[in-house]
Parts: C-alpha cells; sequence; structure tokens
C-alpha cells in the first residue's frame, strides 16, 4: 500500500505540472522560535468546474534544539467533487515527514463575502504508519477592513485538531495571524500554538508572516 501511495503522489505532483493554477497563496512565517512556509493551490480539471484539485505543501522547521524533533514536511493532493459551489468532498494521499502516509476522505465546506472568509474541513483518514484510522477537524476564517484602494487591514486564523482512533489527542495548531495588504502583499505578526501528543506538550512560537495570492 506504501508503494501504491508514493507513485500515486508522485503521478499527482506530475499532473499538477501541465495544469494552470487559478489560485494560489504562499505565506512565510519566521521568527526567533521556528521558520514556516506554506504554498496552497487550486487547479479546476473539468469544463463544468465540479472537479477541482487542491495541494498543500508546508515546511515547519524549528530553531531550537529541544524541538527539532518536531520539524515537519507535509504535501497533500485532494481531489474534490463540487457538489455546490460552498461544498464539497473528495479523498487525499497526504505525506508528512513525522507520521508517514494515510489516506484520507474530506468534506469542505465555505462561506465567503468581499471582506469575509469562513473554511471547514473535516476529515476521516487512515494512517499507515499506525495502522490505524483517525479523525482531523480543519477551521480557517480570514477578515479585511479596507483602508482604501490599496491598503486594508487582515486578520487571519488556521485551526487543526487530530484525534487518533477518534480518541486520543495526538496533533494540534492555532494560526493567528494580524496584518496589512498593501497592493496585494500581506504581512505583519503572527503566533503560531503547537499542541504533540497525548499529553499535549505544547510549543508558543512568536514571529512576523508574510503572505501573498497568485
Amino acid at each position: 500500500m506504501k508503494k501504491i501511495s508514493i507513485i500515486t503522489s508522485f503521478l499527482i505532483v506530475w499532473f499538477l505540472g501541465d495544469l494552470q493554477a487559478q489560485f494560489a497563496q504562499i505565506e512565510l512565517f519566521s521568527g526567533f522560535d521556528k521558520t514556516d512556509f506554506t504554498i496552497y493551490s487550486s487547479y479546476t480539471i473539468n469544463e463544468s468546474k465540479t472537479l477541482s484539485i487542491n495541494t498543500l505543501a508546508f515546511f515547519q522547521k524549528f530553531h531550537n534544539e529541544e524541538n527539532q524533533d518536531f520539524d515537519e514536511i507535509g504535501v497533500q493532493p485532494t481531489l474534490f467533487w463540487n457538489i455546490h459551489k460552498n461544498v464539497g468532498i473528495g479523498p487525499s494521499i497526504y505525506y508528512n515527514s513525522f507520521a508517514g502516509f494515510s489516506e484520507r476522505l474530506s468534506a469542505y465546506i465555505t462561506l465567503k463575502n468581499s471582506r469575509f472568509l469562513f473554511v471547514a474541513i473535516p476529515t476521516i483518514a487512515y494512517s499507515e504508519e499506525k495502522d490505524a484510522s483517525y479523525a482531523e477537524a480543519f477551521l480557517q476564517f480570514q477578515y479585511n477592513t479596507p483602508i482604501n484602494d490599496n491598503l486594508s487591514l487582515w486578520l487571519n486564523g488556521q485551526f487543526v485538531t487530530i484525534w487518533d482512533k477518534f480518541k486520543t489527542h495526538s496533533r494540534s495548531y492555532q494560526q493567528l495571524r494580524a496584518g496589512v495588504s498593501w497592493k496585494g502583499h500581506q504581512f505583519g505578526i503572527g503566533f503560531d500554538f503547537d499542541q504533540y501528543g497525548a499529553n499535549p506538550k505544547e510549543v508558543t512560537s512568536f514571529g512576523m508572516y508574510y503572505r501573498k495570492t497568485l
């Protein structure tokens, strides 16, 4: 099964190279405690726009030696069937350097207008490394207030919690960002709160961030 997952992941990444992104967002967060780079992209693959491939990739590096066991690299392509403009469902393959491969089934719900975005993605998954199922919940919000044609204030948040066998805490994080956007370039301050394990070890990080939507 692991070989199948590896082959499938490479095929999806290769296929993505031949598509033109309809949406892509990059973010760099860095401070004294850690550096985090994230890229998210979305592609539609049919004319009716009912099928899309959403890809998340991230790199997280802790600067303190005591926390470097939590360094992570993750890649997750998801094929979504968009049954409504605000609702979708689909499978994905996720590789994480900390937790290995897993096969996942996710649904998403989005609510948005010109100033506000809310995203909820519940997931059920099977971890090959742990040989067990788990549940994950992801929430995201974005809020902006325009000041003029070029400048706006932004508040962003992302929240994840993961429970092994649907009952034992494995991983959670809360990421908060507050800043300004100037001609499409967003930057400001950020806080990351990470929790690991059944008896959570908590790691707090403060830094600056830069975000760009392409």
